[in-house]
């Protein structure tokens, strides 16, 4: 059976129809790139906690080990997938979000606004990333070696 990856993209204006997703299918494409044996499920909310919590336990109970979620994660009063997804968590992995801000600072200043961060559900790996399509590539290139690690850990 083919590991499971759950992308969701959290937009309020891309769940609209205002304007295309592209952080989604920059993450699918990604995944597809990195691991083309997986199965990628896909998911457009708005930015509701809500919405973001249905997504992301819809997706676990279809089986994903891994959770990519983009968008939601910076300053703005709308930006609430941290808030939505830390109380799904089990643990939280401080080093992913780190990371990912790290490497996304020496592309722009403005990344020290970003609250990326991952953590575990059961067996699952959930990362939040930035919505930016260039910042999705650049944090999961930043983490991905300790992706596969991690779902090998989580797997017991």
């Amino acid at each position: 059976m083919r590991t499971k990856v759950g992308v969701v993209t959290v937009s309020d204006r891309a769940s609209q129809g205002v304007y295309p997703d592209r952080s989604g299918p920059e993450a699918m494409a990604f995944v597809g790139e990195r691991w083309p044996e997986a199965e990628i499920l896909y998911r457009l909310v708005p930015d509701e906690e809500e919405a973001i919590q249905e997504a992301v336990l819809a997706l676990l109970g279809e089986g994903c080990r891994l959770l990519l979620l983009t968008g939601g994660t910076g300053p703005a009063p709308r930006d609430r997938t941290p808030e939505a997804v830390l109380p799904l968590l089990d643990k939280v992995f401080p080093g992913f979000g780190e990371a990912m801000r790290l490497a996304s600072l020496r592309e722009t200043p403005t990344a020290i606004l970003s609250r990326a961060l991952a953590g575990s559900r059961g067996e699952a790996l959930v990362l939040l990333l930035p919505g930016n399509p260039r910042a999705v590539r650049t944090c999961l290139e930043a983490v991905w070696e300790a992706v596969a690690t991690a779902l090998r850990l989580l797997g017991g």
